[in-house]
C-alpha cells in the first residue's frame, strides 16, 4: 500500500499525460456504467444481448447486460490499479501503452453497447 501511494504521487508529479490517461478511463467507465444503467430495458423479456458477424444479433433477457456495468467497473478501476503497478514494474511507457488500450476497450463496448440498445 505504501508503494502504491508513492507512485501515484511519482505520477502525479512527473507523469501528467499518465494521469490525464487514467482520469479519461475512469470517466469513460463511469458514463459507460451510467449509460447501461438508463438503458438496461428492464420491462422487456427478451432484448438483444450480443452480435456477431456469421449470426447477426442474439437475444437473451436483460440481466444479460448486467455484464457491461460488470466490464464498466473492472475497466474504469481495477485497470487504473494495475496501471499504477505497471508503472512501479516497467515504468511510464509500457503503462501509457496499457492505458491507451484501455480507452480503446471502453470506446469498443461503448460502440458496441450503443449498437444493441438499438440507439445507433
Amino acid at each position: 500500500m505504501k508503494d502504491l501511494k508513492e507512485d501515484i504521487k511519482k505520477i502525479y508529479l512527473h507523469e501528467r499525460f499518465m494521469l490525464v490517461l487514467m482520469i479519461l478511463n475512469f470517466l469513460g467507465s463511469a458514463i459507460l456504467f451510467i449509460y447501461n444503467i438508463l438503458h438496461l430495458n428492464t420491462e422487456s423479456a427478451i432484448i438483444k444481448i450480443g452480435y456477431g458477424d456469421i449470426g447477426g444479433y442474439r437475444n437473451g433477457t436483460w440481466t444479460d447486460m448486467l455484464v457491461f456495468l460488470v466490464l464498466a467497473v473492472v475497466l474504469g478501476v481495477f485497470h487504473n490499479v494495475i496501471a499504477i503497478r505497471i508503472f512501479h514494474k516497467r515504468g511510464a511507457g509500457m503503462t501509457k501503452f496499457f492505458l491507451l488500450t484501455t480507452s480503446a476497450l471502453i470506446i469498443g463496448a461503448f460502440i458496441l453497447l450503443i449498437r444493441l440498445t438499438g440507439e445507433g
